[in-house]
């Protein structure tokens, strides 16, 4: 049982004036996903930076955890996660 972790950059979209989950960026380390969620922020209505923690050979999520909130957010996107 080999763990990877990733680190996500999610957007959210406004549809019918409700946020909604957009685009997810792969990036490299903790500190790119950062930069990168808060620049992408500024054209957006909002974005998070996540580390995801999984089994690489069945794909089970292990964890999952916000490491930055920038913009506008769903205030149950966190519940969500923990539901996943």
């Amino acid at each position: 049982m080999t763990m990877r972790t990733t680190y996500l950059v999610q957007t959210f979209v406004l549809k019918r004036k409700r946020l909604c989950p957009g685009d997810q960026q792969v990036s490299p380390t903790v500190s790119g996903a950062l930069k990168r969620a808060e620049a992408m922020a500024t054209r957006l209505p909002g974005t998070a930076a996540l580390q995801i923690v999984a089994d690489d050979e069945t794909g089970e999520l292990e964890s999952a955890t916000i490491l930055g909130r920038f913009g506008e957010v769903p205030e149950d996107f966190a519940d969500s996660l923990q539901a996943a």
